[in-house]
């Protein structure tokens, strides 16, 4: 049987099947070894995500086995500032810090044996952020969310990680060191582009292999084609 990997975020997850994306690129690497099941919604933060969390896991997982691990990529929209135009999403950040306990504790408590990954908000370019809600260019203009709040989230997020042990990918500060991130990593101040993608990607593979979840720890489902006797191929499969 597959192990499963469940990608459980906002628009970034829901994306992240798009050319290029970063969950995209999990399932090409794990091809034939795991499967990768998204569970992407766009706009939410971790208010509405932990309302309908249940309903979100329906048949994400195996009848007989819980997913090898599970990616909470939340935090983007509750750093919404409360002020702006994208104020409904806000959620205040001790809020924000119990809804990510509370949305931990639903994996650990339905899949015991899973591994749970948290991964900060992304930086935000604000610039670009102006320029995709209002259409211009225009510095006198507030953006709907800036990069110190993010930071403050990403920082929130950190910080809950380690107070219940698990594996945390800062994105937030992993893509700043890269040049030009603003334009190389982001399409719109927020959501990723390829470059953006492969950033994750290769923290996420990462982290996967620092608990045991690798391309090569995995065993190959089926026969490999090279294995195949070609005089007696119905051999390998057991026939």
């Amino acid at each position: 049987m597959r192990p499963r990997l469940v990608l459980f975020g906002d628009s970034i997850t829901e994306q992240s099947f798009e050319p290029g994306g970063w969950g995209a690129a999990l399932t090409d690497r794990f091809a034939r070894q795991a499967d990768v099941v998204l569970r992407g919604l766009s706009g939410y933060n971790t208010r509405w995500a932990l309302k309908v969390l249940p309903r979100a896991m329906e048949g994400a997982a195996d009848a007989d086995a819980d997913p090898a691990a599970v990616t909470v990529f939340f935090g983007a929209n509750d750093a919404s500032l409360p002020d702006q135009l994208q104020a409904h999403q806000n959620v205040p950040l001790d809020e924000y810090q119990t809804n990510l306990r509370a949305i931990c504790a639903y994996f650990k408590e339905r899949w015991p044996s899973t591994a749970i990954i948290l991964i900060t908000p992304p930086p935000i370019y604000e610039p670009a952020r102006i320029r995709d809600i209002y259409g211009v260019d225009d510095p006198s203009r507030q953006a709907e969310r800036t990069n110190e709040a993010a930071g403050s989230y990403a920082q929130a997020c950190i910080a809950v990680a380690k107070e219940l042990g698990y594996p945390v990918i800062d994105i937030w500060t992993k893509m700043q060191e890269f040049p030009d991130w603003q334009s190389s990593a982001l399409s719109d101040g927020l959501h990723f582009t390829p470059t953006g993608n492969k950033i994750l990607f290769d923290e996420v593979v990462k982290t996967l292999a620092s608990i045991g979840f690798s391309k090569e720890s995995l065993p190959s489902d089926l026969p490999l084609y090279h294995d195949i006797d070609p005089k007696d191929p119905m051999k390998a499969f057991g026939a």
